[in-house]
């Protein structure tokens, strides 16, 4: 049995749905806050279990019998390393054979706040005798490409990252590998960096959004301090407009630029490029 945890969020969706269709579906659990909101999943014929990280007692129930769980990071930096920890104490309870973790890309080598839970979990998993899987998962493509309306009012992308790279990948890309170590062989006691095939900078992504849409978008390049100013005037809290700007530095010094091809092999084809994405993104609206 193959548990997914966070499976209702946008990752834990496609993995779950993935599974289903490599897999018996009724080998699969979708782990979730509230299974209410688990109805589409349901409607695979996967099971549905109640698993909140911050209420260790519905953990054990929830990866009863499993063999292999993905933990998907949870989605309060700061808190995550605790909540993570109860989960990996509830899958050596239940005699999980397999763990696998969705991290960040570079590990330990990289630096910026948000990438501290992720290190203090991969140490958490090491820590506890666990057979793991490290998905050190590079930026998602739709983290640029999922609301681009204040990019259009403005006529611009923002950000403090300078000439800096991005080897993103869209979420589906990263999706697809999580199933493949989920139903392959042999992943264990790995760590992959997974990134895209291509890094793009921020002018390039300016350039290819004007090229689509027939529309003049610049690339905004700011200094960290007036990022911060920027990003304070917009009304964020100081502790988000803290992780935009060291993640913009982070990029700036080429820490999400890394190109190791562990993400295409995984899944046995090309990622998605960013022009694709960008496509599907206006298509979408």
């Amino acid at each position: 049995m193959i548990v997914v945890t966070g499976a209702t969020g946008h990752l834990g969706t496609l993995v779950v749905r993935g599974l289903a269709a490599r897999v018996p579906a009724g080998e699969v659990v979708a782990a979730v806050r509230d299974p209410k909101k688990a109805e589409g999943l349901a409607a695979l014929g996967v099971q549905v279990r109640e698993a909140d990280y911050d209420r260790p007692e519905t953990l054990g129930p929830a990866l009863e019998g499993a063999e292999k769980v993905l933990l998907i990071s949870g989605s309060e930096p700061g808190r995550r390393v605790p909540q993570h920890r109860a989960v990996v104490e509830a899958a050596k309870a239940a005699g999980v054979r397999h763990l696998a973790y969705t991290g960040i890309l570079g590990g330990p080598e990289t630096d910026f706040p948000l990438a501290d839970d992720h290190k203090g979990t991969e140490e958490v998993i090491l820590a506890s005798g666990l057979a793991y899987t490290f998905l050190r998962n590079g930026w998602y493509t739709e983290n640029y490409t999922g609301d681009l309306s204040q990019v259009f009012a403005q006529g611009a992308v923002t950000a403090s990252a300078g000439d800096g790279r991005v080897a993103s990948a869209a979420r589906q890309d990263y999706a697809d590998a999580a199933v493949a170590v989920l139903t392959g062989e042999g992943h264990e006691n790995t760590a992959y960096e997974l990134s895209g095939d291509e890094a793009w900078s921020f002018a390039e992504f300016a350039a290819e959004l004007s090229r689509q849409t027939g529309r003049e978008i610049r690339y905004n390049a700011l200094s960290a301090e007036a990022h911060r100013e920027l990003l304070a005037e917009a009304g964020l809290p100081a502790h988000v407009i803290e992780i935009i700007v060291t993640i913009d530095d982070g990029i700036r010094r080429g820490l999400l630029a890394r190109r190791t091809g562990d993400l295409s092999r995984l899944i046995g084809r090309p990622t998605t490029p960013l022009a694709d994405s960008i496509a599907a993104a206006l298509k979408q609206g």
